[in-house]
């Protein structure tokens, strides 16, 4: 089994960007099952429900979420409508959505998992020990587990990765739209990568019109983001699962730039 991991989605160029290259993508790599972030899919903060329905019309199996969940605040009376979407499992109970969801394919139980991490993020709940009683509830109950930590700090991902080694299929990180070249399979067997980036504008800061980054950063005073424009890229990776033991064989990054 191949599935493909893309990282971020970022506003309008992002979802413009999967309409008209996912489906060649899959095609071409022999793709089995397609997991997107979209918690910046609406204007960069957040999902919509509009949204939220034009990316799932994609061959898109699964989207994540993040610390943007409840960004568009329709999303909070919506997401129970889109068993898909799939939020971070450590906010505090009671809330709306799942934090994980076990996807049947190809007579394989894939179980897709979202957290948050703690450092420089929203204080959720202990990520490690969230996993930690998931697991000991529904270990026995899928073949595949593979994890989005939606993260800041690369030593927190990194942490999460060694502690679900061996445990997870794979663990990816989101959240800081930039690729990292760090992709290997742990000791135990877990394929790892600390971020797969972001699909959306190339020409940006993370996503958002440079000139405007740069003035509030010069002038330390406020200003209204807006989605950069120009080149598009998509990032991700795609893993490769045997068949025999649902172990990752494999873990390859996908990065591509686009002319638009």
């Amino acid at each position: 089994m191949k599935i493909l991991i893309l990282g971020d989605v970022f506003g309008r160029p992002g979802r413009n960007i999967l309409r008209d290259q996912l489906s060649d993508i899959i095609s071409e790599h022999d793709i089995d099952f397609t997991i997107i972030n979209g918690e910046n899919a609406s204007g960069g903060n957040g999902l919509t429900i509009k949204n939220a329905r034009e990316l799932l019309s994609l061959p898109i199996d699964a989207i994540t979420m993040g610390n943007h969940v409840w960004h568009q605040k329709e999303m909070l009376d919506a997401i129970d409508d889109f068993p898909q979407i799939i939020r971070p499992l450590n906010y505090p109970d009671p809330c709306p959505g799942k934090g994980y969801k076990i996807f049947l394919h190809q007579n394989k139980k894939i179980c897709i998992i979202n957290l948050s991490g703690q450092i420089f993020m929203p204080n959720l709940s202990c990520p490690f020990s969230s996993i930690q009683a998931l697991m000991d509830d529904i270990k026995d109950t899928a073949d595949l587990f593979i994890i989005d930590f939606h993260a800041e700090a690369t030593s927190e991902k990194i942490a999460f990765g060694y502690y679900m080694d061996g445990i997870a299929t794979a663990v990816y990180g989101t959240h800081t739209h930039v690729q990292t070249a760090d992709e290997r399979l742990l000791p135990q067997g877990t394929a790892y990568i600390t971020d797969i980036g972001m699909t959306g504008p190339l020409d940006g800061v993370i996503g958002v019109d440079k000139e405007i980054v740069l003035e509030t950063m010069i002038t330390k005073r406020p200003k209204r983001f807006v989605t950069a424009t120009g080149k598009v890229q998509i990032n991700g990776i795609i893993l490769e699962i045997s068949d025999v033991d649902g172990k990752a064989t494999a873990i390859t990054r996908f990065y591509e730039t686009y002319e638009v």
